[in-house]
């Protein structure tokens, strides 16, 4: 696996540009608008869909328990779950976050009633937090055993961090596999069954650390690596690996190398390459010393040396921005 590669781990989950919002459908940019304004689509709802696909929310999961974890899921980790506690007049529904679901389905809604909701779908606008909250409500309003299929960019709304109670953390269960997609394996049609088989044969081994927040050991053929979503600001959290770095400090031990970071929903995620033999449990302790070096660094707030600025620009040099 080469270094872009490393520092990335996957696709990512890039922004799509719909064409309509709500239920006014898409139509030549200079043909009348469907909503019967008397102005042409360009000027009147292709304005309102362009611009909302447009503008980006950099940290769309701010505000929300555990946001560093919600970014790990949605563009680190295969197959986890999690469970939302809603607020409001849902907050008796069962609601269960997924990395993933079937065929890239927004939300699932099983026969007896409860939900999935997929974080790692395609987006229509700019704002992860208000797609996946749109997916929410429509499945709130499907009918039992239904799944959302993709649909057009949402008007203005809710947005997660309206319809998730503030209060309740996120409670992550890691998985090897995606036999969580069914509670009745011998209910599945052969489409779900060959998504399910496709996607168990393509994760890859990940485990969550249980000594640090958000870091995430995975294990591959050529070697391990763990990537480590962190809340700090960018230019203090470069600033002290920096002084890390080039004190030989940003290992985490014999055989392991720093080699980078990259940028997701507006915060840094440091990279490490670890020996094939290192497991997630032998990290454990590496990774706590490492925070506590890094709390260090984060306190020094005396000017760079030039061997730190080039340490600094180094840093720079190798990070990629996945969104």
């Amino acid at each position: 696996m080469g270094k872009k590669a490393a520092l990335k781990g996957h696709t990512g989950n890039k922004t799509q540009t719909a064409a309509a919002t709500g239920s006014v459908p898409a139509v030549g940019g200079r043909e009348p608008c469907p909503c019967n304004s008397g102005r042409r689509y360009k000027a009147c709802h292709g304005r309102e869909a362009a611009s909302a696909a447009e503008t980006l929310v950099l940290r769309p999961f701010q505000g929300l328990p555990n946001e560093c974890d919600w970014i790990a899921l949605r563009e680190l980790v295969p197959a986890a779950t999690a469970q939302l506690k809603l607020t409001g007049e849902h907050a008796e529904q069962t609601v269960t976050l997924a990395t993933v679901l079937p065929m890239a389905w927004p939300a699932l809604r099983r026969a007896d009633g409860t939900i999935l909701v997929g974080l790692q779908t395609h987006t229509s606008s700019g704002d992860v937090s208000r797609d996946l909250a749109h997916a929410l409500e429509r499945a709130l309003a499907q009918e039992d055993g239904t799944s959302v299929a993709p649909g057009p960019l949402p008007e203005s709304g809710d947005r997660l961090q309206d319809l998730l109670d503030p209060s309740h953390p996120l409670e992550i269960t890691v998985h090897q596999g995606f036999d969580f997609w069914v509670d009745d394996p011998t209910a599945m049609n052969a489409e779900v069954s060959a998504s399910l088989e496709r996607a168990n044969a393509a994760a890859m081994p990940t485990v969550r650390l249980t000594s640090v927040d958000a870091a995430y050991w995975c294990g591959t053929t050529e070697k391990n690596h763990l990537r480590w979503v962190m809340p700090h600001a960018e230019e203090e959290l470069l600033d002290a690996i920096a002084r890390l770095h080039a004190a030989g400090e940003s290992s985490l031990g014999e055989g392991t190398r720093f080699v980078g970071s990259f940028r997701a929903h507006g915060l840094l995620v440091p990279v490490w390459d670890l020996p094939t033999s290192m497991s997630a449990e032998d990290v454990e302790k590496p990774a706590r010393e490492f925070g506590e070096r890094l709390a260090a660094a984060m306190a020094d707030t005396s000017p760079l040396t030039p061997r730190q600025r080039s340490a600094r620009n180094g840093l720079l040099n190798r990070q990629i921005t996945l969104n």
